[in-house]
C-alpha cells in the first residue's frame, strides 16, 4: 500500500495503520481487488482514512449517514461497521461494476444490511431525500466540481450537530498554487475550501490525513 498522503513516506504510513484498527482478511481483500484494477484504484481511500471513519462514526453514535461517491466500497464498509444498532448507511454511485465489488465485500464483512445502494446521478438521489435534518454523518468522496451542490443538498438534511466530511481537499498539495486554469479540478477544490471555510452554517477543521479531509459540523 502506497502512501495516498504527499506528506508521509511508505514507512511512516505503514507505522501509522499499524497502529490504528488492524486491517482484517476482508479488507486486505478489498484493497487488493481494487489494485488490481490500476491506476483508477487510487480513488479507494487510505486505510488510515477507513480507521478514522469508523472510530468516528462509532464515537458520534451515527444511525443514518449518507456517502457521495462509493467505488468499491472501502469507505462505506469503514462507516458501515461503525453504525449504532440499526444503523443505515445510503450510497450513491453511478457504477454497478465497481460498487459489485463493494457489495461482495459488504456481505462477507456482514454488513450489507446496513447499506443501501443507490445507483444513479448523486445531485438527483439527493434531491429525493426527505427534507428532514436527520442525517449524523455525510461523506463526499465523488466529482469535486460538484462538491458544492452536493453540500447544500445534504445541508438542509443534517441535524445540528451532524457532520459533514469532504475528501481531497488538498489535492496533492495542488490547492497553493493558484495558477489552475478555472475548468481545472483544483480550481474546483480550492473555490469549494474558500467557500465551505467561511461557511456560517459550518465550524470546520481541515485534517492532513491521506489527500487532506475537511471534518465541518452542522451548527
Amino acid at each position: 500500500m502506497s502512501p495516498k498522503s504527499f506528506l508521509l513516506t511508505e514507512k511512516l504510513q505503514r507505522y501509522l495503520v499499524e497502529h490504528s484498527l488492524p486491517l482484517d482478511d476482508v479488507q486486505r481483500s478489498l484493497i487488493a481487488e481494487t489494485a488490481a484494477l490500476g491506476d483508477i484504484s487510487q480513488m479507494q481511500i487510505a486505510p488510515e482514512q477507513g480507521a478514522f471513519f469508523t472510530v468516528l462514526t462509532a464515537a458520534l453514535g451515527v444511525r443514518s449517514a449518507v456517502e457521495v461517491g462509493t467505488f468499491t466500497g472501502y469507505s462505506a464498509l469503514s462507516i458501515a461497521r461503525g453504525l449504532a444498532d440499526g444503523g443505515h448507511l445510503l450510497c450513491c454511485d453511478v457504477s454497478e461494476e465497481w460498487t459489485s465489488i463493494g457489495r461482495r465485500h459488504w456481505e462477507l464483512a456482514g454488513v450489507s444490511d446496513r447499506i443501501e445502494l443507490r445507483i444513479g446521478p448523486a445531485s438527483a438521489t439527493l434531491r429525493s431525500l426527505p427534507a428532514a435534518a436527520t442525517i449524523d454523518l455525510a461523506f463526499i468522496d465523488a466529482d469535486k466540481r460538484s462538491n458544492r451542490d452536493y453540500t447544500e443538498q445534504l445541508l438542509p438534511r443534517l441535524r445540528p450537530g451532524g457532520v459533514l466530511l469532504i475528501d481531497n481537499v488538498l489535492s496533492g498539495g495542488d490547492v497553493l498554487h493558484g495558477d489552475a486554469a478555472p475548468e481545472d479540478q483544483v480550481a474546483h477544490i480550492r473555490a469549494f475550501n474558500d467557500w465551505l471555510a467561511g461557511h456560517q452554517a459550518f465550524d470546520s477543521v481541515m485534517l492532513p490525513v491521506a489527500d487532506g479531509i475537511t471534518m465541518a459540523r452542522k451548527r
